[in-house]
């Protein structure tokens, strides 16, 4: 065996020259822009990485991505395992029960019934949901959803773990009870994705660092530096003013526009006929 298939061996996450493309909420405009631009890095199995990013810099469609939830309109992505999102908004069904939502995700991963009724077992000790499970999960509060996604993405046995903020909502015991188990998958060599508005979270919990915002990758590295450089970025932002901040996200929004293709082409054919 040589070095080459080691490497690959080692990868769980590879992304190449990846892009994602989202149409802007507007009736009267057509116009697109970069959720994701050009975005390229390779996680190791095992690694812990904290994402990093400000509201609306692209790290739940970068974990909906990983999570092979969506697919890109640009570039590759190399999935190396089985993989399960965490987040209060994703993979719940809000108009079935607890118990049915279990049944549904061990349905779609091709799971026998006697396996689901395992799973439904570990869901019901580490959830403490009790007779909630038996209720329409739409009358859930967001940390019942949380509690209820966790516990499912953990009794499937995944390999490659994103969790999306879902420990930003909920009593502290049942997050500090999270942590206790993502510290036991890390023992397990278990890779795990963990985007928390919480800097000294990601800091204490993730071995690496990889920060997004306005759709680019900034930096992956270690998280004691990746950490530094989001920190003086946000430190920089605190110090203008209302105004000033304003007038930065309009100018960094504009770089993230698609240029439509017709009208660039109707612009060179001017161009040409003068």
């Amino acid at each position: 065996m040589g070095e080459g298939d080691v490497g690959m061996r080692c990868f769980a996450v590879k992304l190449t020259g990846v892009s994602k493309i989202y149409s802007l909420k507007n009736k009267t405009s057509k116009q697109k822009f970069y959720a994701l631009k050009d975005i390229s890095f390779e996680v190791q199995k095992g690694d812990i990485v904290g994402i990093l990013g400000t509201n609306g810099s692209g790290k739940s469609t970068l974990s909906m991505l990983l999570a092979e939830i969506m697919t890109p309109d640009m570039g590759h992505i190399g999935i190396n395992g089985k993989t399960a999102l965490i987040s209060i908004q994703t993979g719940l069904n809000m108009q079935l029960t607890g118990i049915e939502n279990i049944y549904l995700k061990g349905a779609l991963l091709g799971l026998p019934k006697d396996e689901i009724e395992k799973v439904i077992s570990v869901v019901m000790d580490f959830s403490e949901l009790g007779d909630f499970l038996y209720e329409p999960v739409k009358n859930y509060s967001s940390g019942m959803k949380s509690r209820l996604g966790f516990s499912i993405s953990m009794a499937l046995n995944p390999d490659i773990i994103i969790v999306d903020e879902a420990l930003s909502v909920g009593d502290k015991a049942f997050a500090d009870k999270c942590l206790k188990k993502f510290n036991e998958l890390k023992a397990e060599g278990k890779t795990i994705f963990f985007i928390s508005h919480s800097l000294n979270q990601v800091k204490q919990f993730c071995t690496k660092g990889l920060w997004i915002e306005d759709g680019i990758l900034k930096a992956y590295g270690p998280i004691e530096e990746v950490s530094v450089l989001y920190s003086n970025y946000l430190s920089q932002l605190s110090k203008l003013s209302e105004i000033e901040r304003k007038e930065y996200k309009q100018k960094i929004f504009k770089n993230r526009l698609v240029e439509d293709q017709k009208v660039r082409l109707s612009l060179w054919s001017r161009m040409l006929t003068k």
